[in-house]
């Protein structure tokens, strides 16, 4: 039985929300909260759970137009019917922390951005200078995806391997593991700066690495794991991030060192030259076994 698949949300419906604040977090780290509209409609699993964002670069009329099931084939081609200029950006996003409502406040999630480029001299993406740029009250669009993380039931042991995009997903797995877990987590970032410590389990070891910039990415992530001692089996592994170092992963763990296929989650976020995120045929790709 392959115990990668991906888990399913219980609805993959719009959800509309706002913003409710933002906060830069390091070089390369901005978190903004939402809230709000129906934030009262998500359903939050853990683990690396991920969403469609739709952010309001033509204004609030664009959101008006996105179709109900954006994230289906045909929902899509009518979301690509939407004139530019007006159509709403949409990118993939792991819920960083989700909280409840409580008797003073709403419920909130956490999303954090990386940034590439800047807003102030026009070398930002369109989701970076959004986040940059976007102030309280203004409204956004979700749909909920649910995991790409899902171990065999019990398994609470874990390899997880990211680039600075995994972060968030690394950390929400870490969050949702019993205090009993074990294993080890390899997480590359940029800068020292950008290394923002997350509450894990005692028994699992966290590895920064900071990547030159003259480094391509994933690439010392990948180096550390050859030489990393794994779990004893049966663990977990998930991968994420730049589209070569998930699959290089996958394909170290399973090629050379004899890890069940059905034991490997990955997920190529982004891939080196490319703006638009890893589509939902990629992210299902990713989570079935290897033939």
């Amino acid at each position: 039985m392959a115990f990668s698949k991906m888990v399913k949300p219980e609805s993959a419906e719009l959800i509309h929300l706002t913003v409710l604040r933002t906060e830069r977090l390091s070089a390369h780290w901005l978190r903004v909260t939402l809230g709000g509209g129906e934030v009262e409609r998500f359903r939050p699993m853990g683990y690396d759970q991920w969403f469609r964002l739709f952010l309001p670069i033509g204004g609030d009329a664009g959101l008006e137009r996105v179709p109900a099931k954006a994230n289906s084939m045909f929902g899509y081609l009518k979301f690509l019917r939407i004139p530019d200029g007006e159509r709403p950006v949409m990118r993939n996003y792991t819920v960083r922390a989700y909280r409840r409502a409580t008797g003073d406040a709403g419920a909130e999630i956490d999303v954090d951005f990386v940034l590439h480029g800047s807003a102030a001299d026009g070398t930002a993406g369109p989701a970076s200078r959004w986040a940059e740029t976007c102030s309280p009250g203004e409204h956004v669009l979700i749909i909920d995806e649910g995991l790409t993380f899902n171990p065999q039931r019990g398994t609470d042991r874990v390899v997880l391997v990211g680039d600075e995009t995994a972060l968030p997903a690394i950390a929400g797995i870490c969050a949702s593991l019993p205090a009993t877990a074990v294993g080890t987590a390899i997480i590359e970032v940029p800068s020292d700066e950008d290394a923002l410590a997350f509450p894990h389990p005692d028994g699992v070891d966290v590895t920064w690495i900071t990547r030159p910039h003259d480094t391509a990415p994933g690439v010392l992530a990948l180096a550390a794991l050859a030489t990393n001692a794994l779990p004893d089996a049966p663990f977990h592994a998930y991968a994420a991030g730049e589209q070569s170092l998930a699959s290089g992963v996958r394909k170290h763990l399973v090629g050379e060192r004899g890890v069940d296929k059905n034991a490997v989650s990955f997920c190529g976020y982004w891939k080196i030259g490319a703006a638009s995120p890893a589509s939902k045929a990629a992210r299902e790709a990713a989570a079935e076994p290897l033939a």
